[in-house]
């Protein structure tokens, strides 16, 4: 196999996991039948072997990193239901995996309900399924009715973290769709569904989020942990000195929990991905601001797809070293991947 990129926010879904999708079709492809839309969304999640990897074989892609597709666990607000969803996933895609070893990876669903069992999954994952990481899709969703939301930024989630240090693994955050109560008629994005998804929730609500984690002290206490933003970090990075500039000011600076602003944990604990965000200017922007070692390729396959990820990639006019670094050397330094550099 010649070298080719590495894809690393890349979705599936289980078999077990096929009837949760129903709930998002709606909002997935607005106006269409939702029975075909499921069905062709299915496929897509469903396949590894065959168009996925025929696509990535046409387009020069050398290897994906797999994960649960959103919400997985995060979607689901009863606990022992979330731990199993997390663990059949991970079993499952850890067998389909050991399939083509060269080709994929995986980094493991979890759910967040209790910060123990997570840690425990975490290891699991990654010392007997050999798996390469994490993936969070965003808040936890919790309650009786789903309606409440957990973040990962409070001390009830240090004994995570402090798993996460000690694993050297990294976690990926990844965006949700809204929950049903936030969809409902007299809301916000009830009466403006068109903003729900990819082009202005998704990066409204995870950014929030990753604010959170930035300035929660966690990177102080764990100064080894390193998480990924998609999307060009979520459009974090063109924000950055903004919010660096309120952030440092005194009245800001002598309350707050971290010992150090925004940027500095960008530069430090915070990697970015191409994901969904084909932006040759972004990504420039990206580089210039956070290091060229910060950014890494990735396509977000099913929801795009591979050739218009690739035809996209070859037009970046990048420095030959810094698209090598970005398109496939950073990929296998942060996840230890077993590719050759």
């Amino acid at each position: 196999m010649v070298k080719g990129t590495i894809a690393i926010e890349e979705a599936i879904i289980d078999p077990a996991g096929v009837a949760g999708i129903a709930a998002w079709a709606n909002l997935l492809r607005p106006g269409q039948d939702p029975n075909v839309t499921i069905t062709a969304h299915e496929k897509r999640l469903l396949d590894i072997h065959d168009d996925r990897l025929k696509s990535m074989d046409e387009n020069g892609v050398e290897y994906m990193l797999f994960s649960l597709t959103s919400p997985g666990a995060q979607g689901e607000p009863n606990p022992v239901k979330a731990e199993e969803i997390a663990r059949v996933a991970n079993d499952y895609l850890a067998g389909e995996v050991a399939k083509n070893p060269k080709r994929f990876g995986a980094v493991a669903a979890l759910s967040m309900h209790d910060p123990a069992q997570a840690a425990q999954e975490l290891k699991r994952a990654v010392k007997e399924l050999g798996m390469f990481g994490g993936l969070v899709n965003d808040f936890q969703s919790t309650g009786e009715d789903g309606g409440d939301k957990e973040y990962y930024d409070t001390e009830k989630y240090w004994p995570f973290w402090e798993v996460v240090q000690e694993l050297d693994v990294p976690i990926y955050f990844h965006p949700r769709y809204r929950i049903t109560q936030d969809l409902k008629p007299d809301t916000p994005y009830g009466t403006r569904t068109h903003l729900v998804g990819a082009g202005v929730s998704f990066h409204l609500d995870l950014s929030f989020h990753l604010y959170a984690m930035l300035s929660s002290g966690i990177f102080d206490r764990y100064p080894k942990v390193q998480i990924v933003a998609g999307h060009l970090g979520e459009n974090i990075p063109l924000n950055l000195w903004r919010a660096c500039h309120w952030y440092n000011h005194p009245f800001k600076k002598d309350n707050r929990r971290s010992k150090e602003d925004y940027i500095y944990y960008f530069k430090h604990n915070v990697h970015i991905t191409t994901s969904g965000n084909f932006y040759t200017a972004g990504l420039k922007f990206c580089i210039q601001e956070l290091g060229v070692d910060r950014c890494l390729y990735a396509i977000d396959t099913p929801y795009e797809n591979v050739k218009e990820g690739q035809d996209w990639w070859k037009t970046v006019d990048l420095p030959a070293d810094q698209k090598e670094l970005i398109g496939r050397t950073n990929a296998i330094k942060l996840y230890k991947l077993p590719l050759e550099i």
